[in-house]
Order: structure tokens, then C-alpha cells, then sequence
């Protein structure tokens, strides 16, 4: 997916250094992911759903606040309400490029940040929030040890994920004077709260207070075993996934008319993971599946191979097909399924010396109900004519072209996780 470098104003005027993760096809919404406390719009799990979501047409913008990351300003002047109009100085300036945001996706104090810049945002749909804990205060548990310095100094540098920051008094003073209670509850949006029941930083009991302060709709998903960070590729991949299922629900992703040649639209499909075979499959806004490799040819098994795809088609089509027929006839036929298998080992075919084979897919077809012989059989005649397995068995003419448009990738998606400034 295309991501473009943007510098954009924030709540005092200084520069913030933001990503906007684009679709490959039109931009059907648009949504704001807030970052964890001292941590940056690159972290892995920031990445991997804006490019999720990115896929689904839904265009993210993620940013470093003001003295994080690239962005400009100094981070000791900064507190939680500048989050919060660092957030809404973003959704004016999407606003102004007619992108105004329908979704807010925020990490942990960015999960608390974006309850309350929802206010701030009218054209907002959507709320998200990853381990974001209820009160804004619980941030300062990280540093408790330095409080009656702040107290009595105004200020103290402290330690956070190995590096040095300072603290004011007036944030300590301006996160332990809000309250997100009646924000929550005056949400005026749909809400999707996700939280790690052994999340060591900011515990459940967090995700509960949201949630039953919060009105309907509203949902929970648990993110299971993950860490705090979501730093793990597999929890990252599931929290996408859950975002971008339910944000169908609560925001209009109606696609365009497709292109002239392509009537059922064009289906993307894009690498999400550059270490194994891992593919995003997107067709249009509301349909995705993996594809990838068995772990015996260097994959991670999480979605069909590429002969899988081939032999779903060749399966699916034939039962759409007989349907059509048995229902337009008036036959009384039930049910109908399809076992489809391909006897060629998937990277035998890869490899230039490999021994030459034909591919075979066998399909056997499963009818139920009171049907005759002779209605069996024609229905096993019109299963061969399905247009899938005619477009196999007669051939199809594929043309590829290479297109030469440069992609930026901001240089921490080739880091591995380790090497991030959480």
C-alpha cells in the first residue's frame, strides 16, 4: 500500500511528522490512530493496522505528538489535553483535504486521548481503543518513584522503555484533573474496546470501567494473551482484522462503480509479511482472506495456498452453479458440497529442475435430497459447465504489466520490532 509523508500543524503550530497509509483504489473513509504514551507512529502494531485497514479502502492517518518521533516541539511542554488538540488539529487538516475522519483508533493513552477528541470530531462514526486505560492518571504508575520530585521540583527527568524523559508538574496536574466519564458516556459514536486480559501496564479493570460507562453500540473483544504493545505479528494481524470487520458495520465503505474490463471489481492482493509468504487478499471493502504457505515450505499456515484459492473457485462455483439450475427447475435438492483436491506438491512446481507434472483437481460433489438418477446426473453435467472450470479447461489469456510508481516506506517498517523506540 501506498504511504505518504506529511508534515502537518499541531495544537501550538509546530510541525508533526505523520504517515497516511493510502489504498491502492479509491479512499472510502478515512480514520486517526493516536499512539501509545512516549511511543510513535511506527510502532508494529500502528503499522500493521493502518495497513489493514489501508487495504480496505480506509486510508489511516498515524502521527507523532508534539515532541515524539519526527514530530517538532518540545515533549516536557506537552500534556494530555495537547494530545487530545494535537488529535483534533489532525482531523481538521484530513478535513481540509475532504478527508474527514469517520474512525479514531487510539493505543493505550492514545486509546484515552481519542475518547476525548471525539468532541472535537463531528464527522467521527467510529471509537477504538487498545489497551487504553480509564483514567488518564493511571499513566503516571510508569513513574511513580519520581512524583514527589515532580511535586516538590516542578519537574524530573525519568526512565521510560530505556530512554530519558522529563516531566512537568502541570502534567501530572493535567492528567489527574480529567475525568473521561461523561466523554465516554457522550460518545455519540459506535465503540470497540480490545484489551489483554494479562496486560501487565494497564490491567482489564480498565477496559470494563470504558465499556460500561460507554453506551450502545458498544463491543469488547479480548486480545488474549497479547503484551501491552501488541507486539507480536499474530496480535497485531487479530486486532486489525477485529477493527477492520467492524468498522463495516458502523461506516459507509460503498464502493465506486468498477473500472471499465473489470466488472466484479479489482482484487488486491498485497505482502504482509516480508519475512515468509503471508498475502493480504482484499476484494473490494468488505472481502478479505490470508493467503500463505504450509510451515514445510517456509510459510505460517494462516491462510489457504495459492492452489487453495484455484481449487476454492473450482469448488464454489459449481455449487452456486447447481443451485442455480436445480432451483430455476424445481428440483427438490437440499443441500450441496464440494471436496475439491490438488494431487501437485506446491513447491515442486517452483522449482526450474522439478519434475514435470500435470495438475489435477478432483472434485467430488455431495447432493442431498429426493432427487432421481436422472436429475443427478444432469445436475453432475451442469457442475462441468460451471465457468470456472471452463476458464481452466479452455485457458485464459493473463497480461502483466509492471507499474514503475514509487511507494514510500518510512525506514522503520524494515526494522525488526527490538530496534523501535517504543
Amino acid at each position: 500500500m501506498p504511504i505518504e509523508r506529511i508534515t502537518f500543524p499541531g495544537h501550538s503550530g509546530d510541525q508533526l511528522a505523520a504517515r497516511l497509509d493510502l489504498p491502492d483504489g479509491p479512499i472510502l473513509s478515512t480514520a486517526l490512530f493516536a499512539h501509545c504514551f512516549t511511543c510513535s507512529k511506527d510502532i508494529p502494531a500502528a503499522r500493521r493496522i493502518s495497513s489493514r485497514l489501508a487495504a480496505m479502502g480506509i486510508a489511516v492517518l498515524r502521527f507523532d505528538f508534539t515532541g515524539l518521533g519526527h514530530s517538532d516541539g518540545e515533549f516536557s511542554n506537552t500534556n494530555f489535553s495537547s494530545n487530545v488538540a494535537d488529535l483534533v488539529a489532525a482531523g481538521q487538516y484530513l478535513a481540509e483535504r475532504g478527508m474527514a475522519p469517520s474512525l479514531l483508533i487510539g493505543h493505550s493513552l492514545g486509546g484515552a486521548a481519542v475518547l476525548r477528541a471525539r468532541a472535537g470530531l463531528p464527522s467521527v462514526r467510529g471509537v477504538v481503543t487498545l489497551g487504553a486505560p480509564s483514567d488518564p492518571e493511571h499513566v503516571t504508575h510508569q513513574f511513580a518513584d519520581a512524583l514527589g520530585q515532580i511535586e516538590s521540583d516542578g519537574a524530573a527527568e525519568v526512565c521510560l522503555a530505556d530512554r530519558p524523559f522529563t516531566i512537568r508538574k502541570q502534567f501530572v496536574d493535567d492528567i489527574r484533573a480529567e475525568a473521561l466519564n461523561t466523554a465516554i458516556r457522550e460518545l455519540d459514536a459506535a465503540l470497540l474496546v480490545m484489551h489483554a486480559p494479562l496486560d501487565a501496564t494497564v490491567s482489564i479493570d480498565n477496559a470494563a470501567d470504558i465499556f460500561v460507562a460507554a453506551k450502545h453500540p458498544k463491543s469488547f473483544v479480548t486480545l488474549d494473551d497479547a503484551d501491552h504493545l501488541i507486539s507480536r505479528p499474530r496480535d497485531a494481524e487479530y486486532a486489525a482484522d477485529v477493527i477492520a470487520a467492524w468498522a463495516g458495520r458502523y461506516i459507509d465503505l460503498s464502493p465506486p462503480a468498477p473500472p471499465p474490463g473489470a466488472p466484479e471489481g479489482v482484487l488486491r492482493v498485497s505482502e504482509a509479511d516480508p519475512n515468509g509468504f503471508l498475502q493480504d487478499v482484499q476484494s473490494g471493502p468488505r472481502h478479505h482472506t490470508y493467503a500463505d504457505e504450509p510451515l514445510a515450505y517456509g510459510g505460517t499456515n494462516k491462510g489457504m495456498t495459492p492452489y487453495g484459492v484455484i481449487a476454492a473457485g473450482l469448488g464454489a462455483c459449481p455449487s452456486m452453479t447447481i443451485r442455480m439450475y436445480a432451483r430455476r427447475k424445481g428440483w427438490p435438492l437440499e443441500s450441496v458440497s464440494v471436496d475439491v483436491c490438488h494431487d501437485k506438491v506446491h513447491a515442486q512446481d517452483a522449482l526450474p529442475s522439478g519434475p514435470a507434472k500435470i495438475d489435477q483437481f478432483t472434485r467430488v460433489i455431495y447432493l442431498s435430497g429426493p432427487l432421481d438418477s436422472d436429475q443427478r446426473a444432469r445436475l453432475l453435467e451442469i457442475a462441468d459447465r460451471c465457468p470456472v472450470h471452463r476458464t481452466l479447461e479452455h485457458g485464459a489469456k493473463v497480461m502483466t504489466r509492471l507499474d514503475d510508481t514509487p511507494q514510500e516506506e518510512p525506514l522503520e517498517a524494515k526494522l525488526h520490532p527490538a530496534e523501535l523506540p517504543f
